[in-house]
């Protein structure tokens, strides 16, 4: 087995379900059954969607706890999950062929190796979470989750989005519908 191959696996444990990244910002092993895309279906048809992000931004697998704070109070509507092209998302880090504003340091590539490999292993990560702003949606909580999709070959993952006001909901639901939010 080749040593990137043997690295990668050293930060993976495996639990019911799959592999679960255990890399730089995943202290504990994420919960396969709290944090997934089903479980943030569940939550937003009994309108607890807020929650759900609140949590999962304070969990072990996310470690963002202050980011829930910010968010919570910023925008009090979340819809999703909902699939999201990459295309569509304002990252704020990745490769420098997507927009960006800080380059993976190697504690980034590893995550995302091992989540990458994870994938590949048949681990669905959790959603993503965004927040609409003005015209566009800004990736949130998702940037290593994106990256190890997209080295996977895929090209577009479940969302959660916040927004300010039902009105903003509609705008930002239709621009993702027509594929045009950036």
């Amino acid at each position: 087995m080749p040593a990137t191959s043997t690295r990668r696996r050293e930060g993976l444990e495996r639990h019911p379900g799959g592999l679960t990244p255990r890399v730089a910002g995943y202290a504990q092993p994420m919960s396969l059954e709290e944090f997934t895309v089903q479980s943030a279906q569940r939550a937003a048809d009994a309108g607890k969607l807020a929650t759900w992000v609140d949590d999962f931004l304070a969990s072990d697998g996310s470690d963002n706890a202050v980011l829930g704070e910010q968010l919570r109070e910023a925008y009090p509507i979340w819809f999703g999950p909902i699939d999201i092209r990459f295309d569509q998302l304002h990252r704020l880090a990745g490769p420098p062929d997507q927009p960006t504003l800080e380059r993976l340091d190697d504690d980034d590539v590893e995550t995302v190796e091992a989540m990458e490999e994870s994938i590949d292993d048949g681990w669905t990560p959790p959603p993503f979470v965004a927040t609409w702003q003005e015209d566009h949606l800004v990736l949130e909580d998702g940037n290593h989750r994106v990256e190890g999709l997209r080295r996977s070959g895929h090209d577009r993952h479940p969302c959660i989005v916040g927004v300010t006001s039902d009105a903003e909901r509609a705008r930002a639901e239709a621009a993702i519908a027509e594929g045009g939010a950036r």
